[in-house]
């Protein structure tokens, strides 16, 4: 079936099917039959003396017997072919009887062979050399015969495309020689055409697009102008679409301008204000806040109710109005429950997890919220959600660093985030310090494109760690401004500064 779909389907690259044939034949069925037949005689001569016939001898003959009955068939098989698709037609009365004489002597020799396969019959080495001498002769005979045909039918090939080669030359020459022709009238009679358009287009250039061309042309010429004529009308129309469009979009932008204004004084209206931190009993605290845009997707704040004390830091995804207004969300959410007291970590964070990931459904937008939230009270801080690393500093300058990867999941990217959240508890002393940040700041990059690092924020704070938490604060958003440098600063930077007192 594959030998038959390969014939029919031009999945042999050479057309003629008669010439690739001859050429398998001659180079490979026949030598590799001619070969098999030297194995053959081979081992016939080696044991011809030897009374004892090796079990691995006979399997060895009887195995080159089953090859040599198929590379025979599939000779048979591929010149049939062959003299079916042979345009001349004399292949099959010049081949077809040596063919015929070779299969025949070939069925002959493994006739005799495939009688081994029986355990008790005699090995008969004279018979094998007499017929695969016979059959080597005949393979000689069909070989000649098949590589004088092969040489007939490239010759003829060889002609045929040095005749092809011949008539497309001549072809090609006429057909050059007709294109110049056309080519020359039609520059002459295109030149002035161009003239003018180019003249025309010069004066759309410098603003006049009320020029149009009149030519008495009627050919295809004619209808270029006729055509440029129309393009210059509708880039009339088009400049004054334009012009309305700008002064919309100038309006538009003004009013975005306005609305992003509006949402980044919320933003900082928001924040904790100095009263409100100085109030917070048992600790130091000072923060920062700077967008990246004009509206930023950063979020802290420190919120007392009745005792309580509930201190947050997240990062939306992004920046920009949809990020700013995540944010203020966060915030509102976190206020209400506080407010109601809502002391439980697990459900804290998943009623503001329900709230923004419902907003953001009906919002149509792919934002999310890294959330960190401490309780404070007495010295003793917990932590849940999931954010950047708390960083605590000691009062002795031993450095510890709590990862939050384990303690919640990002807000608004799941229905149900109840499951991933825990909580880990700290204990504060006297002058131990607590750094809570957003990737903003350790992800900040200088001309370079250095990052400025974890390490290099700790190390900042360490030095500092035995000053206030307003100058612990101003020490790293100095450093972390010196390594910026002149780069841009391509996310918002959030820090917040507790101390124990």
């Amino acid at each position: 079936m594959s030998a038959h779909v390969g014939d029919i389907s031009n999945l042999i690259l050479d057309p003629d099917l008669d010439t690739y044939y001859l050429m398998d034949a001659t180079l490979l069925k026949i030598p590799e039959m001619q070969k098999v037949l030297s194995e053959i005689r081979l081992i016939s001569q080696k044991n011809s003396l030897v009374s004892y016939v090796k079990p691995e001898k006979r399997a060895k003959l009887i195995t080159l017997a089953g090859k040599l009955r198929e590379l025979n068939q599939d000779l048979a098989i591929n010149m049939e072919v062959g003299f079916s698709n042979n345009r001349h037609g004399n292949l099959r009365s010049k081949l077809s009887d040596k063919l015929t004489k070779f299969n025949s002597v070939v069925d002959l020799l493994t006739a005799q062979l495939d009688k081994l396969i029986n355990p008790t019959a005699v090995v008969e080495y004279y018979a094998y050399l007499d017929g695969s001498d016979r059959v080597l002769d005949s393979s000689f005979e069909l070989w000649d015969e098949t590589s004088n045909e092969l040489d007939f039918l490239l010759h003829k090939r060889i002609e045929s495309f040095i005749t092809k080669k011949i008539l497309i030359s001549v072809l090609v020459l006429i057909t050059l020689l007709i294109v110049i022709y056309l080519f020359v009238a039609f520059y002459r009679s295109v030149m002035q055409t161009v003239f003018v358009l180019d003249e025309a287009s010069k004066k759309m250039a410098s603003g006049n697009v009320d020029h149009k061309i009149i030519l008495d042309n009627r050919d295809e010429l004619g209808q270029v102008v006729a055509a440029f004529n129309k393009i210059a009308d509708a880039l009339v129309a088009a400049n004054q679409e334009i012009t309305v469009l700008n002064d919309r979009l100038k309006a538009e932008n003004l009013r975005m301008s306005a609305e992003l204004d509006v949402t980044r004084k919320i933003q900082q209206m928001l924040l904790p204000k100095d009263r409100e931190l100085k109030e917070v009993m048992g600790l130091d605290i000072a923060g920062f806040m700077e967008a990246a845009d004009e509206v930023g997707g950063d979020y802290y704040d420190v919120l007392q109710h009745k005792g309580r004390v509930k201190i947050g830091i997240g990062d939306v995804t992004g920046h920009g109005l949809e990020s700013g207004v995540v944010m203020i969300m966060v915030q509102t959410a976190v206020r209400t429950l506080l407010a109601y007291n809502e002391s439980d970590p697990v459900k804290f964070l998943s009623a503001i997890n329900s709230v923004i990931y419902d907003n953001i459904q009906r919002m149509k937008c792919d934002r999310n919220a890294s959330l960190a939230l401490l309780d404070y009270q007495q010295g003793m801080l917990k932590l849940t959600g999931q954010h950047e690393e708390m960083i605590v500093v000691r009062s002795n300058g031993c450095v510890e660093r709590f990862d939050t990867i384990d303690l919640g999941f990002p807000i608004g990217l799941d229905a149900d985030i109840a499951e991933f959240v825990a909580e880990t508890i700290v204990q504060l002393y006297s002058g131990d310090v607590v750094v809570l940040y957003t990737d903003g700041i350790t992800e900040a990059k200088n001309m370079d494109k250095l990052l400025y690092g974890l390490e290099r924020l700790i190390k900042v704070i360490e030095i500092n760690s035995q000053r206030s938490a307003a100058e612990i604060r101003q020490a790293v958003i100095n450093d972390v401004r010196s390594h910026i440098g002149e780069q841009k600063v391509f996310d918002d930077i959030t820090l917040l500064v507790l101390k124990q007192k």
